[in-house]
């Protein structure tokens, strides 16, 4: 606490339980208080702890009751596609008739269909639809938010993204983080040149994007019908010279040795991994990549899910996010991701907690400063009213969140 600051601290009591999640702690320890205090000030949080144990200086200011509520840093969703043009509704329909994704994209649709709408709609419509979808985000206690290009698929469409992103970052509450996934798939037009194409994104793009700092981290999409390897290790150094963080979407719909790959390259996270070998599993342990599960696509997709367990199991950081999209998930509700994870890849509450606050900000690069509660971090807070972890992602509500706290600002309050 500074003592004389013009504008005193803010103290929070009478939480119920308080989930810390240390950067530094096993994934199974969410660092829960029960029947405890938090101190910020500013933007950074200064004191937590038991209640009992609060210093007498702040225990006699003004605080406000969080009525033995549960309190957890600010939700990180390190996984979405914000910025798209459309909705594929008719495609769940032909899922629901047996019609694979792969089907589905080769007659037309999937990415596909998306991208000529992406390309189409102005900056102002894909801001606002953006901006719509993010208001529900922040409801929901999600205070930072990994955003994807590679809905363009060309230098206009996909710069046009990407500025969109940091329009929006500028406008609402939510922090964005970028990445630029224009190796998202190979557009129509380039079909039977698709080394143009890879020098499109190599040698134009990703510097472009760099120099403009319009992203924070590049990505590729390995399977087949996307990129193979050998592709993506081309696009990906091309990255690392520009000074941008990698990313991988990889094993999704079938074990193309993604997972492997992403740890070769010393991506920051590996995404999707449905299909991963055990192989790839020990790589990502032995080099830190986070894996990144996504089981609002399994959900959708009705695929498998990641084997979380056998990656715990190896040491493995498992982050959860949405997967946010038109097609393969079009959910931004992270709440209802950390429930399936719970249920479907036998994640505890603890470690599904963790997974989308302190891992999701290591899968951004961000986890020394955002996703744990304890002194020094920012004072990115999210209140729900229920009584603790396991009860929230036991008892599945629309929303239970009451009070979102972004850098020492209240941006929702329902108490």
């Amino acid at each position: 606490m500074k003592i004389g600051s013009l504008s005193p601290p803010t103290v929070l009591r009478n939480i119920g339980q308080l989930a810390t999640c240390p950067a530094d702690a096993v994934q199974q320890d969410a660092g829960l208080i029960d029947n405890a205090a938090l101190v910020f000030e500013g933007n950074k949080i200064t004191w937590v702890g038991a209640e009992e144990q609060l210093p007498d200086q702040l225990g006699k200011l003004d605080f406000i009751d969080c009525g033995q509520r549960l309190v957890t840093p600010g939700l990180v969703d390190c996984h979405t596609h914000l910025c798209f043009g459309g909705w594929r509704g008719d495609e769940f329909e032909m899922r629901l008739q047996g019609r694979s994704y792969q089907e589905i994209a080769a007659a037309g649709g999937g990415i596909r269909s998306t991208v000529a709408a992406t390309r189409s709609d102005s900056p102002v419509q894909l801001a606002d639809k953006a901006l719509k979808s993010l208001q529900g985000i922040l409801d929901l206690g999600v205070t930072t938010l990994e955003c994807k290009s590679g809905y363009g698929l060309e230098k206009v469409a996909e710069l046009k993204q990407l500025q969109v992103y940091r329009q929006l970052d500028e406008q609402q509450a939510i922090e964005l983080v970028p990445t630029f996934l224009g190796a998202h798939m190979v557009p129509d037009e380039y079909q039977d040149r698709r080394n143009e194409y890879i020098r499109l994104l190599c040698d134009e793009l990703i510097p472009m994007v760099s120099e403009q700092q319009l992203a924070q981290f590049c990505d590729v999409f390995v399977e087949e019908g996307a990129f193979s390897l050998a592709e993506a290790e081309e696009i990906l150094v091309a990255a690392q010279i520009a000074g941008l963080g990698l990313k991988v979407h990889a094993d999704q719909l079938s074990n193309g040795g993604g997972a492997q790959f992403a740890a070769s390259m010393g991506a920051v996270s590996a995404e999707h991994l449905e299909y991963a070998s055990k192989q790839g599993i020990q790589a990502l342990a032995d080099t830190g990549t986070v894996a990144v599960s996504l089981p609002l696509a399994s959900l959708y997709l009705r695929e498998a899910y990641m084997p979380a367990r056998d990656m715990l199991a190896a040491g493995v950081r498992v982050a959860v996010a949405t997967d946010f999209n038109p097609g393969s998930a079009p959910s931004y509700h992270l709440p209802l991701a950390m429930t399936l994870a719970c249920i479907n890849q036998q994640m505890t509450p603890q470690e599904v907690l963790s997974g989308a606050t302190t891992i999701a900000a290591r899968a951004v690069s961000a986890e020394h400063r955002i996703g744990s509660l304890i002194p020094g971090y920012e004072a990115d807070i999210a209140i729900f009213d229920v009584p603790s972890v396991n009860h929230w992602l036991y008892h599945f509500q629309a929303n239970a969140c009451c009070g979102v706290i972004k850098a020492g600002q209240w941006e929702r309050r329902y108490l």
